[in-house]
């Protein structure tokens, strides 16, 4: 039968019926079902087609619900979480799948519990549950004796929670735990963490020269975060000079529209939202209307619903408050961005 399946697999024509021979296979009268479950699974796991393994995840999730075999649900679930949690669309559904797998943690490896908590956790970050992020994280660090690079990032992640619920001195004191660690990115991430800790306590005199710095000795991938932080602290001192004089290097910072990071895309809407906003009201309404847009568009990409709607509501805002009309040419450029998404 797997050599079936082989072959039903390697063929266009033949694809939709996967499920169907897979499901054969597992009721096979000749063997045993763990002992089917186990040679399916470990089938599906040397395959490289991330769409057809889920597709045969979902069968051995089936099957093993039907007949209680908890260990190979519990695998099925985890495997598929990790498949589907990379599709940045669909975060907050794959996210949603994820936790089904808390009820059956106990018969996941040692291994395998330790990477679902702390990506759980990270992906909980991304979808702003700082909350839940704390308490994954927290799960799979207590878990991990090595200090490996999945525990450092959880630590990261905990830390970027706990200043956005504005709790930093929770940040400072798990600072201090991340900087032992010795990967490459360690140094930076505290460093900028840091700084954006003083600029969020409004400790704009330390915070802003440490960001300038940051700004020409760090990596390309924190420049848009720092220039996000100066812009909100520029806002914040009403300083529109030095707002001007960051959006004329804008091509220093901004990151390529080809990459696969949640927070990146996250970052370029917030700054795209500022720029826009800047333009309203230094009075560039056109190229405010092209800011806004490109924010909506960066969010779109992570599915960020509130924060599109956040960005259309300040446009909205803008033009009642300054007796403003809102021409025919930019609510076609809105229109444009709810056609693409």
């Amino acid at each position: 039968m797997f050599e079936i399946l082989a072959d039903v697999i390697t063929c266009e024509e033949t694809g939709s019926l996967v499920p169907k021979v897979a499901l054969r296979l597992l009721e096979s009268p000749n063997k045993e079902t763990e002992v089917s479950l186990e040679r399916l699974f470990n089938f599906t796991q040397a395959m490289k087609d991330n769409s057809l393994k889920v597709t045969l995840f979902e069968v051995i999730i089936q099957y093993s619900r039907w007949h209680g075999t908890m260990p190979y649900l519990a695998k099925g679930l985890f495997q598929k979480y990790l498949i589907i949690r990379l599709d940045l669309k669909q975060m907050e559904e794959s996210f949603f799948d994820g936790k089904e797998i808390l009820k059956y943690t106990d018969f996941l490896s040692h291994e395998e519990k330790i990477t679902y908590y702390i990506r759980m956790g990270l992906q909980a970050f991304a979808l702003k549950k700082h909350e839940e992020c704390i308490k994954l994280c927290s799960e799979g660090i207590s878990l991990e004796n090595r200090d490996t690079e999945l525990k450092a990032r959880a630590y990261l992640a905990m830390i970027n929670s706990y200043s956005q619920l504005k709790q930093y001195d929770m940040v400072e004191r798990y600072l201090d735990v991340f900087e032992r660690f010795e990967y490459d990115f360690v140094a930076e991430a505290a460093n900028i963490t840091r700084a954006i800790t003083k600029a969020r306590k409004g400790e704009y005199d330390i915070a802003t020269p440490l960001l300038r710095s940051y700004m020409n000795e760090l990596s390309s991938k924190y420049k848009i975060s720092i220039a996000t932080e100066l812009i909100e602290i520029y806002l914040q001192t009403k300083d529109m000079k030095s707002i001007a004089e960051l959006l004329d290097k804008e091509q220093e910072f901004l990151p390529p529209d080809n990459h696969e990071d949640p927070h990146t895309y996250y970052g370029i809407g917030v700054y795209y939202r500022q720029k826009g906003s800047y333009q309203l009201e230094t009075g560039l309404i056109y190229e405010g209307i092209q800011s806004f847009v490109h924010s909506m568009n960066a969010f779109g990409k992570i599915n960020e619903i509130k924060e599109r709607e956040a960005c259309m509501n300040q446009i909205f805002t803008y033009f009642l408050k300054s007796n403003k009309q809102l021409d025919l040419q930019y609510v076609r450029m809105l229109k444009e961005v709810y056609n693409i998404y």
